[in-house]
């Protein structure tokens, strides 16, 4: 019998409260999410995802730092150690970078700016970006209150919407042989499309 390849989710609560395996059977899903983390959390916990010998990442991290005041350069330096660091220890694993989410509308500018340089970042270490802003933004930044409680932590229609982007997104990522050749960035001021797709 074939081992179904290995997917892990890494990132804080949002990721952990996910049901990666019901919503991912065709794949092993390891969740490594932990609530509350943030990018220096996890870089002080990288090893943990190496460990599992991923098939493929799918890294969604940062709005713990943005409610922690942390300044636009730490978080987007963070991330790109995170990447750096997932990519050097497994070479051949699929990378998918998800954009950091929406919360309050007095947030939007500052996590606007952070998914901006991991965007442009992501092709460097050959990962895929996926801009989940469209769908789950309104117009002035605000999370969409459809898909949250708290303006941070999704309900079940928040992790709909999420996997509607995410299913498909991962879809086109394992669609490419391993970590096969940088991805081509899209035309600039379009940033809401995986890249490389």
């Amino acid at each position: 019998m074939t081992a179904l390849p290995k997917t892990v989710f890494v990132g804080d609560s949002l990721t952990e409260s996910g049901r990666w395996q019901e919503w991912f059977p065709e794949v092993e899903a390891v969740n490594l999410g932990v609530g509350g983390d943030t990018t220096d959390g996890l870089i002080d916990r990288l090893d943990t995802v190496a460990a599992e010998d991923p098939d493929t990442v799918v890294l969604l991290i940062g709005t713990n730092d943005v409610a922690n005041r942390r300044a636009v350069e730490h978080v987007v330096r963070n991330i790109e150690t995170i990447l750096a660091g997932i990519r050097a220890a497994s070479p051949d694993a699929r990378i998918l970078v998800q954009s950091v989410l929406p919360r309050g509308r007095e947030y939007a500018e500052f996590v606007k700016e952070i998914n901006r340089h991991v965007w442009q970042f992501a092709a460097t270490v050959r990962a895929h970006y996926l801009d989940l802003w469209p769908v789950m933004a309104q117009e002035d930044g605000e999370l969409n209150p459809a898909y949250t409680e708290d303006r941070l932590h999704l309900n079940e229609a928040g992790y709909e919407a999420w996997i509607s982007e995410l299913a498909p997104a991962l879809e086109r990522v394992h669609d490419l042989p391993p970590s096969s050749r940088p991805i081509r960035l899209p035309e600039l001021g379009i940033v809401n499309q995986t890249a490389g797709t």
